[in-house]
């Protein structure tokens, strides 16, 4: 079996990965912040390893404006339910998964106490953003700008770093979602100039599902940025109001520890490897994948053709063949297995012009091999002819 799946999940995760999750089953079990024994003190101090791994990992200043959460989206939600507010206008890209689009679209419509103006920037039909059309898009009462790293249907990468000075000289936020960088990208929080990093746990992350979260930069104004639930934190029980510091503010509730116990390994194991070191065994095979399927006559690759414009996530159309076809291919002749269709992202195929029918969609990672990629270009030989 190949898995070529690593855009939806990571698989297979470090061998650390289970081993601290099973430890904290096994050993520790308590209720982190919620108790002053010594299994509670350790649940937190795993905890917090969590927030350290991850603070390192991106170049965050303060491991406490690491938050977590459930996933990717509820930290996207937490960024724009909490920060924007009626008459807010936001600006975003027309590759954005649904996990922005949907709550911006929500939120446009009226949906709370008002509408919040929404531009949609085109993009090429490769996924490129240009900058510059960012900024020509930006209104007095710009409050946010939201856009993902990288495209979760062909990998282009979109360019943060100059969209974040541009929201420094603007004076508006940026918020990313690196759901699809995390761990297989650089990032660095100073250097890109991001305000709010959304992160999810199981993609090169190499956590279990059900992990993720916000980062909140420096610049961001906690006290507008309100939670998406309130309850209990085990601080300052006397309260009958959210604590207003960091993380307490956004983590209500018990959390889900055992697999902040397996996220604080998945990234360890990632600041181990080295982002770069990573990257760069990704991009070898993709570019090896991307020569490939050119070669096969009937293929289109979607997305830039060069490695240092995208991730290791390839999508392809054959002409002819439903894309849901060669899937089940894949999977039931050659143990090839990937994702196809419209990967909760129409508004990025409506943009690459492969709305409705959709892409197949490759995702490869660190775990994979040349032999694998060699063995899937053969697959595909076979199938479009």
């Amino acid at each position: 079996m190949i898995y070529f799946d690593n855009a939806a999940t990571s698989w297979p995760k470090p061998p650390g990965v289970a081993e601290a999750m099973l430890h904290f089953l096994n050993d520790v079990g308590a209720n982190p912040g919620r108790s002053g024994h010594r299994l509670s003190a350790e649940a937190g101090r795993i905890v917090y390893a969590a927030r350290e791994a991850v603070a390192e990992l991106v170049n965050a200043a303060d491991p406490l404006r690491v938050v977590f959460g459930a996933n990717g989206t509820e930290a996207l939600n937490l960024a724009l339910r909490g920060y924007l507010r009626p008459g807010d206008h936001v600006v975003t890209s027309s590759m954005e998964h649904n996990s922005v689009m949907r709550p911006l679209r929500a939120l446009a419509a009226g949906e709370g106490d008002g509408v919040t103006e929404l531009t949609v920037v085109a993009c090429s039909l490769e996924g490129v953003l240009n900058p510059q059309d960012v900024e020509a898009a930006l209104r007095p009462e710009t409050a946010l700008i939201v856009l993902n790293h990288a495209s979760n249907v062909c990998g282009t990468l979109l360019p943060v770093r100059e969209v974040g000075a541009i929201a420094r000289r603007q004076g508006c936020l940026l918020l990313v979602d690196a759901a699809q960088t995390a761990g297989a990208w650089p990032i660095d929080l100073q250097a890109d100039q991001i305000d709010l990093l959304a992160f999810t746990g199981h993609k090169s992350l190499c956590g279990p599902m059900g992990t993720g979260g916000l980062v909140i930069g420096e610049r961001v104004d906690v006290g507008r940025l309100m939670p998406l639930k309130r309850g209990g934190t085990g601080s300052r029980s006397e309260w009958e109001e959210q604590p207003d510091f960091l993380p307490d503010r956004y983590e209500s509730g018990t959390a889900n520890a055992v697999g902040l116990a397996g996220l604080a390994a998945g990234v360890r194991w990632v600041l181990d490897q080295g982002v770069e070191a990573i990257h760069q065994a990704e991009m070898e095979m993709t570019q090896t994948l991307i020569d490939g399927l050119q070669d096969i006559s009937r293929i289109t690759v979607l997305g830039p053709l060069r490695t240092d414009r995208r991730t290791a996530t390839v999508s392809f159309r054959i002409l002819g063949l439903e894309a849901s076809e060669v899937g089940l291919r894949l999977d039931d002749d050659y143990g090839i297995l990937c994702r196809v269709g419209l990967h909760c992202a129409p508004a990025a195929h409506r943009t690459l012009g492969t709305f409705p029918e959709g892409t197949v969609r490759f995702g490869l990672s660190a775990m994979n091999t040349q032999d694998e990629v060699d063995a899937a270009l053969q697959a595909m030989r076979a199938i479009a002819s």
